[in-house]
């Protein structure tokens, strides 16, 4: 095997690449170290170099999809001030997100990491830290931190099935805007019909 010499932090990422697409096809167990090297046209000493194990590199796939979402949304939602844009913007950056790295996207919402203790963690820490973030951008002043943190779980949980949904029926062709336009459309009509004085849900007749 002929390996092209990479720079250190180069190579980090080209493995990081190459392991998330062997690891989304195959899953965890069933993927072996030599597979992901062979893969990345790479030997397995090369590998090992930056990974200890297979352990430590699925937790760095882990975690660089979550950061790589986190920013992605947060970025997008910050280049505006106008609330209903923020969320239209970061709902957006989330569909396209998953339409670019539908691999990633299946390894960190993968049901079989709840099974495991390590992961289920790892995947906890990932969606705390995107709720965080996504509780800020919550723009009602008198909204206590601890519903805004239950809201922005919310918006995680709603996006990730709508996704979910999406990618499965795939064949039938739904459009990434027309997703992340329902997407939004659902998470600002829930926003504008916050009841900021208490917890009683919004009336009726309540303009959206």
């Amino acid at each position: 095997m002929v390996t092209t010499r990479l720079p250190g932090p180069e190579r980090k990422r080209q493995l990081l690449a190459v392991a998330r697409r062997v690891l989304a096809r195959n899953g965890f167990h069933e993927t072996t170290m030599a597979e992901i090297a062979t893969a990345a046209g790479v030997t397995k000493p090369v590998l090992y170099q930056h990974y200890q194990s297979k352990r430590d590199l699925y937790r760095s796939v882990l975690e660089d999809i979550g950061e790589r979402l986190r920013t992605t949304v947060i970025d997008a939602a910050a280049t505006t001030d106008n609330p209903r844009h923020k969320v239209e913007m970061g709902m957006a950056a989330y569909a396209h997100f998953v339409e670019d790295d539908p691999d990633g996207f299946r390894l960190l919402f993968n049901g079989a990491n709840r099974q495991d203790e390590e992961w289920a963690e790892l995947t906890s820490q990932v969606e705390r830290s995107l709720a965080d973030a996504i509780a800020a951008l919550i723009d009602v002043p008198t909204l206590s931190t601890e519903r805004r943190q239950a809201m922005a779980y919310g918006v995680i949980g709603l996006a990730e099935a709508m996704t979910r949904f999406a990618q499965a029926h795939s064949s039938t062709g739904v459009p990434v805007e027309r997703l992340a336009g329902d997407i939004s459309n659902l998470v600002w009509a829930g926003l504008r019909g916050i009841d900021v004085a208490g917890a009683r849900p919004a009336r009726a007749d309540q303009p959206v």
